[in-house]
């Protein structure tokens, strides 16, 4: 599925979140399993199985790190060098739930960034992250000075005012198939 941003991978407690991608979906298509989560904000591939067993198979995957994935993002500036990688640990920032920060104790997370094209005061980069951790790609790239434009949690705002919505959309997913077909999914941005 492509998850327009600003729409819940699934739903939460309150009756308010019931309209999620999953819920919408499963009007469509009877039950589902989400296999993985993006942000509210951020858009994109969002996978799902539609039996127990193709559940398992995807959710082994996503465990073992075996899926590929990236992201395309528009940052504040342009980075440089323009391709790297970023290896800031992230915990939950207790002081301003539900942020994350920087943390030499927290979890490791790791990023490889890629400078796509660039533009008057932006650039597009690639993002492939090798972990997955809340909010990884947001805090990553403000730890570099170069904060996801639109992004109303971490960005000024210069950079909230830059966008009318989080820049971040997984473009690209690369899984097999529980029937044992290599997949290679692409959705491109509208940004």
């Amino acid at each position: 599925m492509n998850k327009p941003s600003g729409l819940l991978s699934n739903p939460g407690i309150d009756p308010i979140t019931h309209d999620c991608a999953l819920s919408r979906l499963e009007q469509q298509y009877g039950a589902l399993f989400l296999i993985h989560r993006l942000d509210c904000d951020t858009s994109g591939l969002l996978t799902l199985a539609r039996t127990k067993a193709a559940e398992r198979s995807l959710k082994i995957q996503w465990q073992e790190r075996q899926v590929r994935k990236r992201y395309q993002a528009l940052v504040w500036g342009q980075p440089s060098p323009p391709a790297g990688h970023i290896h800031t640990p992230l915990a939950p920032n207790k002081d301003r739930v539900p942020l994350w920060r920087p943390d030499p104790h927290g979890k490791q997370a790791h990023t490889e960034y890629e400078v796509l094209d660039t533009a008057v005061g932006h650039s597009r980069l690639a993002l492939t992250p090798s972990t997955g951790r809340t909010h990884q790609l947001r805090v990553h790239m403000l730890s570099l000075g170069h904060p996801i434009l639109g992004d109303r949690f971490y960005g000024n705002e210069a950079v909230q005012a830059a966008a009318p919505r989080l820049c971040l959309h997984a473009d690209r997913l690369s899984l097999v198939h529980p029937n044992g077909e290599q997949l290679h999914l692409e959705c491109p941005p509208e940004f």
